[in-house]
């Protein structure tokens, strides 16, 4: 039985709590009426996102173990490595990034961003992001930093860090309850590795609301991806000691905005970034 709620260890880095604003023009355009906004691209970190949430308390277990080198992969335009390496940079730290591909992407986006901050960019020719070859890559990589002298520490979502990073993102969930003048029926966000998603369900628990999580998947389908979040929602609250039950009829995954693949635009997401940036004034991440 848990003996208490714990408090995660943080790097105070990001812009917290992002505001939450109501969007009537957007809500009209997309037949939405009462349409809120959680800005969490105004997080900071690099042009922000839900990540430096998530990094803020991945980085302090780095910084107390006495790490001076993150390594971390994803795809090529991967937001969390965008923001891992703004962080670094911050932080003076070194950053490794083993990227998803073949290593002819075109330097655009969060690929232009992770170079701008520093980042020092490694690829792997798989479109996997549960791989072995990649955590062989990972440890390759660990190994030759600790040959030189250096002090590495390894972050990959899907592995062993998703279960804290899903509890860092318990804060998104209480920022909400602090915002909403009444808990919605609906949220609405992306989920690529879901860990965000995970800790938004652990924190909806935790309030004891019944507000229902839609995540649009950009990447895995919803066979893999829904039973990934609900296991690393139980994981953060057992992390947190929270004596809270998750409940799958919460979690709605739509898996119909994927093709024609991770990071790719298609003419509809096209469309929807020219209409965010028209009827809210928003910039949108495309591969998100």
């Amino acid at each position: 039985m848990p003996s208490g709620p714990i408090t995660l260890r943080r790097l105070r880095l990001a812009q917290l709590p992002t505001p939450l604003e109501p969007a009537p023009g957007l809500g009209a355009a997309i037949g939405c009426p009462g349409l809120w906004l959680k800005r969490e691209d105004l997080s900071g970190l690099g042009l922000g996102g839900n990540k430096p949430r998530q990094l803020e308390v991945l980085l302090a277990e780095a910084e107390a173990a006495g790490a001076d080198t993150i390594i971390t992969t994803a795809g090529a335009q991967s937001n969390f490595c965008r923001a891992t390496t703004a962080a670094c940079a911050e932080l003076g730290w070194r950053c490794i990034l083993l990227l998803r591909g073949d290593g002819t992407a075109e330097p655009t986006g969060n690929l232009l961003l992770g170079r701008l901050f520093g980042a020092e960019i490694h690829w792997i020719d798989t479109a996997d992001p549960y791989a072995d070859a990649v955590q062989e890559r990972l440890d390759a990589l660990e190994a030759a930093v600790r040959q030189r002298g250096g002090k590495p520490w390894q972050i990959r979502l899907p592995g062993r860090t998703g279960a804290l990073a899903a509890a860092a993102a318990i804060s998104l969930a209480d920022e909400l309850m602090a915002e909403w003048p009444a808990p919605p029926d609906l949220v609405c966000l992306a989920a690529g590795s879901g860990l965000t998603v995970a800790g938004l369900l652990a924190g909806i628990a935790k309030a004891g609301i019944r507000t229902t999580v839609l995540a649009v998947s950009v990447q895995q389908p919803a066979s893999f991806i829904r039973p990934l979040i609900l296991r690393r929602a139980e994981e953060a609250t057992e992390l947190m000691q929270l004596d809270v039950r998750i409940d799958p009829g919460r979690l709605v995954v739509d898996e119909d905005f994927i093709a024609p693949g991770y990071g790719l635009s298609n003419p509809a997401s096209l469309a929807a970034l020219s209409l965010a940036g028209r009827a809210g004034g928003l910039v949108l991440d495309p591969a998100y």
